[in-house]
């Protein structure tokens, strides 16, 4: 007799609803359950292979150091205002890692993923202090529809360019210009049978656009691959096979749980530092000089609200919704 009734609850709620958007808040209020190992195999799916270029030029690059991944306790400790001073030490070598997030709705993942280096520096000697500052964190937004698969499509990325967010689409996506114009298409690489978008970070300042915007200058460039296990070190500056890492920013103990470490973040916000002008934000707190207004983006809407942000940037989403199902920055889990 439950079984019954609890069927005949169920026919009643949906014929009582008036529009697509009703069905699609029944489904969210019910969504798959899903765990942090299925996570982190989703967010290494559709992990980019990363192209970070390398500047051997000046002292304050160690000779092509300053521009390789790593964590940002990668000395040991989580004081952020000793890491451009420690990262000189050759014991100190710093593997490779990416940090990650995931926010789900009932049509669509979000993952944010996110690399760090201890220095944005300069080679030219008189924007010492002016162009420089200790730590940097740029990063990628990835957009996946999901479908019949188990991971779904990824779709195209919004990248981090010190101030500015840049949009690229998939070869395929049906990604159209929203209120913000897309900036090209992605070019993808197969590593061990998945298609991968490719990125790439600058020397000096890191900041990260799709690989077919920003080629590496010269020979002297490191690619990174994803990993789920292995952080690795590049054998030099020409290394082409070097795995980076998943961290989850949401780990125990993590970039997220230490946001209120007055020796790692400022404000909560940003990394402290004790040199340079300048700082490196954390997710929650990247933002585009130029969004806001009309759109209503503020800083830190990337992280927190990916999906009201994409469907500002892209047209051609298909069935989309803005409802987050899972959404650790805001406590949904």
């Amino acid at each position: 007799m439950k079984k019954i009734l609890t069927i005949f609850v169920l026919i009643t709620f949906f014929y009582s609803c008036e529009t697509a958007e009703d069905v699609n808040n029944f489904e969210e209020n019910f969504p798959e359950k899903k765990n942090a190992n299925f996570y982190l195999d989703l967010a290494y799916q559709h992990a980019p292979v990363h192209y970070q270029d390398v500047d051997r030029t000046g002292s304050h690059g160690l000779n092509g150091k300053a521009d390789y991944i790593t964590r940002y306790d990668f000395d040991g400790d989580l004081n952020a205002r000793n890491n451009w001073s420690n990262i000189v030490s050759s014991s100190r070598k710093g593997n490779a890692v990416s940090y990650y997030s995931v926010v789900e709705t009932s049509t669509h993942y979000f993952i944010t993923y996110a690399f760090f280096h201890p220095r944005d520096w300069t080679d030219i000697w008189f924007l010492y202090r002016i162009d420089e500052h200790e730590n940097d964190l740029e990063g990628v937004l990835t957009i996946i529809k999901k479908d019949s698969s188990t991971y779904g499509e990824a779709l195209g990325i919004v990248t981090v360019f010190h101030s500015d967010f840049y949009s690229y689409k998939g070869s395929n996506s049906g990604l159209t210009n929203g209120n913000e114009n897309i900036d090209g298409t992605l070019t993808t690489e197969n590593h061990n049978g998945v298609n991968r978008f490719k990125t790439s970070a600058e020397a000096k300042g890191h900041g990260i656009k799709a690989h077919a915007k920003q080629k590496p200058g010269g020979s002297d460039y490191v690619v990174y691959y994803p990993s789920k296990t292995k952080s690795e070190y590049p054998s030099d500056i020409y290394d082409r096979n070097v795995k980076y890492k998943l961290v989850n920013i949401f780990e125990n103990d993590g970039m997220w749980d230490q946001r209120f470490n007055t020796d790692l973040f400022s404000n909560a916000k940003s990394f402290q530092k004790s040199y340079g002008n300048g700082s490196a934000n954390a997710p929650w707190n990247w933002d585009d000089r130029n969004d806001g207004g009309n759109q209503g983006l503020l800083a830190g809407g990337l992280a927190y609200y990916p999906a009201h942000l994409v469907d500002e940037y892209f047209n051609g989403l298909g069935s989309f919704s803005k409802t987050y199902v899972y959404n650790p920055y805001l406590g949904i889990e």
